[in-house]
């Protein structure tokens, strides 16, 4: 068995370092305790503090917020990409929600003080953070939520329902997406921090996914919130275009995310067809099996060279939303295409819960659809070229 993969070029030596301190991290800490956590329906929260203590939160946060202090998206990707490689992406939805969801909002939007209370826990792992977009009725269309927080004195009343938060178990805030001018439309959208604790907030959870088990996920429930205006990141109603702008990178951590895990599932199956007989021979000695490992081995990569130019693109600042798109709905369409085959190769086993392949294929189902599915990608991606 020879691995085809191509060199990549897009790290150097500082990166390779953080790499070996996230894989220390992920085979020491995070590996032996996934059946638990699975288990349990989330991550036990001593997870963040450990990730905190290594760096590995927060890093493009200053350094006066206990931040990593470089706006490098590389370092990001090393994170999901080695979390990966131990078979935990349940694991990697709740760190990098922090990195990629929760902190950019804060790191562009927080006022000093606001980031005091809220960034600075965020990076140390002492508190988790988790942003509520999705609703009951209104998931990638995110102009048509209807929860709301209208205005009473200094303060905003917040009236909602939202479904599928990630960390919305263990979250000790939550930015939540509010309509502060119903009657606007998009352009009456804020952003807001609830914080854990406070009157008439609810939580209903951990949810049974298909997949992803360790990955906390609730619906949160807003009856009467009394919210501070002190906690409204930016403007009031400007939030829409704060999503827009911030969701590129949401996105793309999504297809980094699939590109890692897809690769892991492809080296089993690689591995499972060399070593296992059929019929007097290998399964890899069957010419359509040869073929169909050429074939996933090509494409991977090909996503894997689109997936490091987007990296570098947002680690420069340059991440468009169209690009983010294109990421986001092809590798999260191929991860499924590889886990099938790989299913395949392994016969019978691939079906068994005890290989690594089975729990893959219950895990991967969720990428074409949340941080907006394939049709809103490729609808994206359609206006983009059509436009007049």
């Amino acid at each position: 068995m020879t691995s085809v993969a191509l060199q990549r070029n897009i790290f150097d030596d500082d990166h390779d370092a953080f790499r070996e301190t996230v894989r220390r991290f992920a085979e020491r800490d995070v590996a032996p305790r996934l059946r638990e956590w699975a288990d349990a329906g989330q991550v036990d929260r001593d997870i963040y503090r450990q990730a905190g203590k290594l760096g590995l939160l927060g890093i493009n946060v200053e350094e006066r917020f206990a931040g990593g202090g470089t706006d490098d998206f590389r370092f990001n990707a090393i994170v999901i990409e080695e979390l990966c490689r131990v078979g935990a992406p349940a694991v990697v939805m709740g760190l990098a929600g922090i990195n990629d969801l929760v902190t950019p909002y804060l790191v562009s939007l927080a006022s000093d003080e606001q980031k005091h209370r809220f960034l600075t826990p965020l990076c140390t792992g002492e508190k988790i953070g988790a942003i509520a977009m999705t609703e009951p009725g209104a998931g990638s269309d995110l102009a048509a939520i209807s929860t709301t927080a209208l205005r009473d004195g200094d303060e905003l009343v917040l009236n909602g329902t939202k479904i599928f938060i990630s960390n919305g178990m263990l979250a000790d805030f939550v930015i939540v997406a509010a309509k502060t001018d119903p009657a606007a439309g998009k352009k009456g959208v804020s952003l807001l921090v609830v914080e854990d604790g406070v009157a008439g907030f609810t939580r209903n959870g951990p949810l049974h996914k298909v997949g992803l088990a360790a990955q906390d996920t609730a619906e949160l429930v807003f009856d009467d919130v009394r919210v501070p205006l002190g906690n409204v990141l930016g403007e009031v109603n400007d939030g829409f275009g704060y999503l827009r702008h911030n969701l590129p990178q949401e996105r793309l951590s999504v297809a980094v995310t699939s590109m890692a895990s897809m690769r892991r599932t492809f080296d089993q199956a690689l591995a499972y067809s060399c070593d296992r007989t059929a019929f007097g021979r290998r399964v890899a000695d069957f010419q359509a099996n040869r073929f169909y490992l050429a074939e996933l081995a090509t494409e991977i990569e090909i996503a894997q060279c689109f997936t490091d130019r987007c990296i570098l693109d947002a680690a420069h600042g340059t991440l468009d939303e169209v690009t983010a798109a294109m990421a986001k709905w092809w590798i999260t369409e191929l991860q499924q295409r590889v886990v099938q085959r790989a299913v395949q190769l392994h016969g019978g086993y691939g079906y068994m819960r005890e290989y690594d392949v089975a729990q893959d294929y219950l895990d991967c189902r969720g990428g074409p659809i949340y941080a907006g599915t394939t049709e809103i990608m490729k609808e994206i991606i359609g206006r983009k070229l059509t436009r007049a």
